[in-house]
């Protein structure tokens, strides 16, 4: 640090400002702290800051599973919003409510500064969630106490895809929900059940699946032969739909309009294009970095949040046949 001060004319103290990103710098000496640390090789010891300020700049991120698309991407999008904040990430994966304390004994551990319960977060709160470690809860049921929650809408993102089939002039539409015990298939189920019943037709019996594309083939293949409009709850569930029908001899969306959930990379590629409601993983992984760190470095208030879904039509529904 005194090498760093010495080549950029400052004090050690204004090299540790910009070391620790503090504003009380003025940009064109930060850059000239900068220029120097590049200069001479310089980055801030972790251990040592942590002894100084009792933080690590670690976040613990605990999941069920990584094997999901949704899983998958959130991991990605928490691992880039950590690292553009300064923050290292320690990941968990937990695969029963029983082992989550365990979880939370290796976070500590660590001595990480919060954590992220990622999505499907319901069955790792069930035993209870610590009251002296930071966490930001995503997709639970339930309460967590003083922590912060963030889900997407997803009873809004399915009442729009019903709506959207429903106008297409659908008498009904049918849903392949996901697992029992899911935050986000129940409420993708409640919303597809207030959607109907709010234009007062039919809900056909549930057909259910477990997200992967194999099971919503195998629930497809015992779709109602007057069956004219599905929703899935999500993208790899519709696919394997979409195999399902081509099977049966039903045409997408001649004789069947098929709408998912999710938006995945792949979605627009699905032969025909899918019809799907955007949940958008790239934003939750930020905001629930965001929020997590905010809380962390200033104590702000943890809030709940919810964030929005869009619809986004292609060639996999049209208007019912006349």
């Amino acid at each position: 640090m005194a090498d760093v001060a010495r080549l950029a004319g400052v004090s050690g103290q204004t090299v540790s400002r910009v070391a620790n990103d503090s504003p009380r710098v003025d940009p064109a000496t930060r850059e000239r702290v900068r220029v120097a640390m590049a200069e001479l090789g310089y980055r801030p010891h972790r251990a040592a800051r942590a002894l100084r300020t009792g933080r690590t700049h670690t976040l613990g991120l605990m999941v069920s599973t990584l094997a999901s698309v949704g899983n998958s991407r959130m991991l990605q999008a928490v691992a880039d919003a950590a690292a553009s904040r300064g923050y290292a990430l320690v990941v968990v994966t937990v695969s029963a409510a029983g082992d989550a304390q365990d979880a939370f004994a290796q976070l500590r551990d660590q001595e990480v500064d919060g954590a992220i319960i990622l999505n499907e977060a319901t069955a790792l709160t069930a035993g209870g969630l610590p009251d002296d470690l930071p966490l930001m809860v995503v997709d639970a049921s339930g309460a967590v106490g003083p922590h912060a929650t963030l889900h997407t809408d997803h009873a809004g993102g399915a009442g729009a895809a019903v709506r959207h089939l429903l106008e297409l002039g659908h008498a009904t539409v049918h849903h392949l929900a996901g697992p029992l015990g899911s935050f986000a298939a129940a409420e993708r189920e409640r919303g597809w059940r207030e959607a109907l019943a709010e234009a007062s037709v039919p809900e056909p019996t549930v057909l259910r699946g477990d997200w992967t594309a194999a099971s919503g083939h195998a629930a497809a293949m015992t779709l109602a032969a007057d069956a004219t409009a599905l929703f899935a709850a999500n993208d790899q569930m519709a696919l394997g739909a979409l195999r399902a029908l081509a099977d049966a001899h039903r045409d997408v969306p001649g004789a069947v309009s098929v709408v998912g959930f999710d938006d995945i990379a792949d979605a627009a590629d699905f032969r025909p294009p899918l019809t799907t409601v955007r949940q958008d993983f790239d934003a939750l992984g930020e905001r629930a970095v965001d929020t997590l760190v905010r809380g962390i470095e200033t104590g702000a208030p943890r809030a709940a949040d919810v964030l929005e879904t869009a619809l986004v039509i292609r060639a996999s529904t049209r208007p019912a046949a006349r």
